[in-house]
């Protein structure tokens, strides 16, 4: 028994030291790695400007002129807020030794702000509001530019206005237009020119094919519609109006004629989405828009996307947000639709979208009235005209709209 105990007193001292011998062999290593990173020849050389744009796809290789070396880890640089950013990456040298190394760069903002008027701007005698507030002046990640106009006028006298519309963001970049104020009496000229009225069955004709739909979007414009005859005229799907709110912060409401749309398309078997009409300052109200939504669709079957409709470009000034601060609403909703079990989908026209809404990742409804856009942007669905006829609606024009299927 003696004999057994000492062999295992043995054993024991042996593993002891055998562990210590291993571990002191790591130290060693260990340290003997530390001694070559540290005397390790390092040739970085750094691309003159570090100021990178802010959102731009930018990878590590983009900022290094030369190495001698290649990077393990390539990877894409973070750039969605302004500032300073450490970037660390570790190379292999021309020894074979794997050394870290880092560096700073700065995000900045270098887009100027946008002034949303043409080279006229016209009003009637005796206007009251302020330009400033009316005509658009945003953008990309400030909240609050400084826009102001120079040149003098006078609302209550007739005349042509030569003025400049001047904006300029916290990062400096400044824009500036020249543009006409122009203003005018009452005109006595009823003359009114024709409405190019736009008939279903010749888009059918035009547009359909084996990779798209034809359908509309309806709200209480539309007034009482006979459904069956929509569906005989050869709609494939609807987008119906939810509701949306009165105004900035403003109380919810249904679209009077919402229940009886979703309804009645729904019991002849057109395929049905919906669209919220969002006054949304914020990423919480944008959330709290897109919950109030769930809530009414309750006990409804919903086939398409809920589209998020945020078009007050005639007030954006009043709301204080750029166009990130902006493009993060829509964000907002269409992720809460989404962790919902729905699709969401945003409604915008050609020029916000090409000029506004900041480049991401959600499907698109594109509005752009015309018979072939040249919109070169993604899009799902496209709303090509808002003067539609078709039988079954008889109580003004009808938005018509193209599904693609295979994009």
């Amino acid at each position: 028994m003696k004999k057994i105990v000492n062999v295992i007193l043995v054993i024991g001292i042996l593993l002891v030291v055998v562990g210590f011998s291993m571990l002191g062999i790591e130290r060693y290593k260990d340290y003997k790695e530390s001694e070559r990173i540290k005397n390790a020849i390092i040739k970085v050389e750094l691309v003159n400007n570090l100021n990178v744009p802010i959102n731009n796809e930018v990878y590590v290789m983009d900022l290094i002129s030369s190495i001698n070396g290649n990077i393990i880890d390539n990877y894409k640089i973070d750039t969605t807020s302004l500032g300073i950013k450490d970037v660390t990456f570790k190379f292999i040298n021309e020894e074979n030794i794997k050394v870290p190394y880092s560096f700073k760069i700065n995000v900045v903002d270098v887009t100027p702000p946008v002034i949303w008027i043409s080279d006229t701007y016209s009003v009637k005698v005796g206007y009251s509001k302020k330009l400033e507030d009316v005509i658009m002046c945003g953008d990309d990640y400030d909240d609050n530019p400084t826009c102001y106009i120079e040149g003098e006028y006078d609302f209550n006298k007739v005349g042509k206005y030569p003025l400049v519309y001047k904006a300029i963001d916290n990062s400096g970049n400044a824009t500036e237009k020249s543009f006409t104020l122009n203003v005018y009496k009452n005109s006595n000229n009823n003359s009114s020119s024709s409405i190019n009225r736009v008939y279903f069955k010749d888009v059918v004709k035009k547009y359909k094919n084996e990779n798209t739909q034809i359908g509309i979007d309806v709200s209480k414009w539309q007034g009482k519609i006979d459904y069956q005859k929509v569906k005989d005229a050869g709609v494939e799907f609807v987008f119906i109006k939810l509701g949306g709110t009165n105004g900035l912060n403003g109380d919810y409401y249904l679209d009077s004629n919402f229940k009886d749309n979703i309804k009645g398309f729904s019991e002849v078997g057109i395929p049905v989405g919906v669209y919220f009409y969002s006054w949304a300052n914020s990423i919480e109200k944008a959330e709290q828009d897109a919950e109030w939504v769930v809530e009414q669709l309750k006990g409804y079957k919903i086939d398409l996307p809920i589209a998020y409709d945020w078009e007050n470009w005639s007030s954006y000034n009043k709301f204080k947000m750029s166009f990130n601060n902006l493009t993060r609403t829509a964000e907002a909703f269409i992720e809460t639709v989404e962790s919902n079990d729905y699709e969401g989908i945003l409604y915008s026209s050609k020029s916000y979208l090409e000029k506004i809404w900041m480049k991401n990742d959600y499907p698109v409804w594109l509005a752009h009235y015309t018979s072939k856009t040249n919109y070169q942007g993604n899009y799902d669905f496209w709303q090509m005209t808002n003067l539609g006829v078709i039988d079954g609606i008889t109580e003004n024009t009808v938005d018509i709209d193209i599904r693609y299927l295979n994009d």
